[in-house]
């Protein structure tokens, strides 16, 4: 979180602090008792799904009555989001292309070549792999998990294990998986009875995306992306107008 001095009678505006989530800091707001103060509002504000807030010290930080009037900008400083998509079939393909439309970073793996073709993604907007262990793949793909999502959309249940084996233990964001209920607990079960820790399998969204009655790979790979857009930005995934329908 980025926190800046907007507007102060005693401060210099434009001063800035860097806090992380662990509450470490770089930079000075002006005042050590400001700084703290200022600290442990990132902190908390990090765990919202807010960019940005403008506020004044008053509204959160009354001892330090010195800087009430004082107006700190704070802005969700974070990675480009990054999905990964395991399986280039007409699901994936669609996915890859509908999120770099909404500028996510995006990795598209298949294990047959001629599906992660350049001439079938022009303009080099992909990053393009062709999986000789789906596993080893998926690993380097998500690589430290920061600000990654994975869409786990292969053509069977053998790539569907190999690819959650290989995820569930990394710190990515979102882990979804397609296919029916059955097919899923199958991949899941298998995971499970092989030691897989149950709390990280909870983590799975499978089947993958939001029930929006999708049909075709385009609007199924909409369904997923609206999962993932609802998990990074806090979203219910309910309909907006759901408060009129429920106060008639």
């Amino acid at each position: 979180m980025l926190v800046t001095v907007v507007s102060s009678p005693t401060l210099s505006p434009g001063a800035r602090m860097l806090t992380t989530r662990d509450g470490v800091t770089i930079g000075d707001l002006g005042s050590s008792q400001l700084n703290d103060a200022a600290n442990r509002q990132a902190t908390a504000f990090l765990a919202t799904r807010q960019d940005a807030v403008l506020t004044a010290v008053s509204q959160f930080a009354p001892e330090c009555d010195e800087f009430a009037d004082t107006a700190l900008l704070f802005e969700r400083i974070e990675a480009e989001p990054h999905l990964v998509i395991a399986g280039a079939g007409h699901v994936g393909a669609a996915l890859a292309r509908l999120a770099v439309v909404l500028s996510y970073h995006v990795t598209l793996i298949d294990d047959r070549a001629e599906f992660v073709s350049p001439r079938l993604f022009p303009g080099g907007t992909l990053d393009l792999i062709t999986a000789t262990d789906w596993g080893c793949a998926i690993k380097a793909a998500i690589a430290g998990g920061r600000a990654v999502s994975l869409a786990i959309v292969t053509r069977g249940h053998k790539q569907d294990e190999e690819c959650l084996r290989a995820a569930i233990v990394t710190p990515v964001n979102y882990i979804g998986m397609i296919g029916s209920k059955r097919r899923t607990n199958i991949v899941l079960d298998k995971l499970r009875e092989e030691g897989c820790d149950s709390k990280a399998l909870e983590r799975v969204r499978a089947p993958i995306g939001l029930d929006i009655g999708a049909v075709s790979p385009e609007e199924v790979a909409l369904a997923i992306l609206a999962e993932i857009v609802a998990e990074r930005r806090g979203g219910s995934g309910a309909p907006l107008s759901k408060w009129r329908r429920s106060s008639n």
